[in-house]
């Protein structure tokens, strides 16, 4: 009974068009990525400074294992902090102007064992509605009283604190919110948010993961960009994305990250990261806050660009609708050597299945113009073709037209077209 439970389940995950695979890559992390057999550019990944493969970066991790060993051992509580975690953990407080900083296997370790930690049964939390699953399974845990405010809405944040200070005179209130959004790439309203905050005498924290890098002075992210950084009581974060290594953080008060080490479950129950993935976390950090970090903020600011100018960190959702619509439109990419994945529910509502373009200072300037036109004919091709007669052929440069079902290029000889709704190409 349970085999069939299981395939009665993925079955329906493929009715849904919802199933996920894993698909073997024979790349490092970088803008290219060989998915069987097929090599294509790489705008699936979170590598925004492309530290990932930086020979400084590759190097630290290569002496920490040499001289620490490709494994902790235990956890940190029990066969002791090596050095190259202490290190980081101080290098983060520093970068991100807080007392001090505590670092987690994961970003999804951080999230769920920070709120869970902070917060009780007796306590409420107020989370975006768009908030990452790890934020929201860590409200869960937590056992408060969980509401969600209308996305970036300050009104609506404010209309839940009024009831929470009424309802929950004694609780604790929590105001969970990212400062870049994961799969729309939008900010957080920080100013206000932290404005109410301070009014109703709640704790904000926030989730710098896609910010960290890529925002603010040296790239210390949204918070530090406006100069409120000294204002929010928890500040979390990951190595796993613009540092290109692995792992998470929590930075605050010495009180914080001396309470997080005592009670965050995922931190003291857990086998700590090797001390690879901490030096090379802290080799990115230094390359992140010197000029070559800011130069490679400036090309980074270029391929974002050239999708959109109005892109405010590194991420760019395509929405198309349904789950079908999205996969048919990242294989139409794949097809022309661009890896844009479709994502689809649970990760975003049902209805705005997307294709997130992620871009990265690693990321050739004219590759980006060239998927910048290519998806414009996958996602609009009425447009592509008919209102906008500047757009051209990604692959020859020749005008595009619209056809019954489809975009093509005039060229006699290019082959380009990309089909939609059809049966065959």
């Amino acid at each position: 009974m349970f085999e069939d439970f299981l395939a009665r389940s993925l079955a329906e995950l493929d009715q849904r068009r919802l199933r996920r695979r894993m698909r073997v890559s024979d790349l490092a992390t970088g803008p290219l990525v060989r998915l069987e057999e097929k090599t294509m550019h790489n705008f699936a990944s979170n590598d925004y400074l492309g530290l990932a493969a930086h020979p400084r970066v590759v190097e630290a991790a290569m002496l920490a294992t040499r001289e620490y060993g490709a494994g902790a051992g235990a956890s940190r509580l029990v066969s002791g902090t090596q050095r190259p975690h202490r290190d980081l953990e101080e290098q983060l407080a520093t970068f991100k102007h807080t007392e001090a900083a505590l670092t987690f296997g994961s970003g999804y370790a951080t999230s769920v064992g920070v709120l869970a930690a902070l917060a009780n049964k007796h306590d409420v939390i107020l989370l975006d509605r768009l908030s990452h699953a790890c934020l929201i399974d860590g409200a869960r845990l937590s056992g408060a009283t969980c509401r969600a405010f209308a996305h970036n809405d300050a009104s609506h944040l404010e209309h839940h604190l009024l009831w929470a200070r009424a309802k929950h005179p004694e609780a604790k209130i929590f105001i969970v919110t990212e400062s870049v959004f994961s799969m729309d790439g939008d900010l957080a309203p920080l100013r206000e948010i932290v404005s109410l905050k301070e009014r109703y005498g709640a704790v904000l924290v926030l989730d710098e993961a896609h910010a960290v890098g890529v925002v603010g002075s040296g790239g210390r992210g949204l918070a530090e960009h406006l100069g409120l950084d000294q204002h929010i009581e928890v500040q979390m974060g990951t190595l796993g994305k613009a540092l290109g290594s692995s792992g998470g953080y929590v930075a605050g008060s010495r009180h914080l990250v001396e309470f997080l080490l005592n009670r965050a479950r995922s931190f003291v129950f857990s086998t700590a990261p090797p001390a690879s993935c901490a030096a090379a976390a802290s080799a990115a950090l230094e390359i992140c806050s010197s000029p070559e970090g800011d130069a490679l903020r400036t090309k980074l600011q270029q391929a974002t660009a050239a999708i959109d100018p109005a892109i405010p960190a590194a991420i760019y959702p395509a929405v198309v609708g349904g789950a079908a619509e999205a996969l048919q439109a990242s294989e139409q990419l794949a097809r022309l050597g661009f890896f844009v994945p479709a994502i689809r529910p649970p990760t975003v509502p049902k209805g705005t299945s997307r294709l997130r373009v992620s871009l990265s200072a690693a990321h050739d300037l004219a590759t980006v113009q060239t998927l910048a036109q290519a998806l414009r004919a996958v996602t609009a091709p009425a447009e592509s073709a008919t209102d906008n007669p500047d757009t051209v052929c990604p692959v020859c440069g020749a005008a595009l037209v619209s056809e019954k079902c489809k975009v093509v290029c005039r060229s006699a000889v290019c082959g380009y077209r990309i089909v939609f709704n059809c049966s065959e190409f």
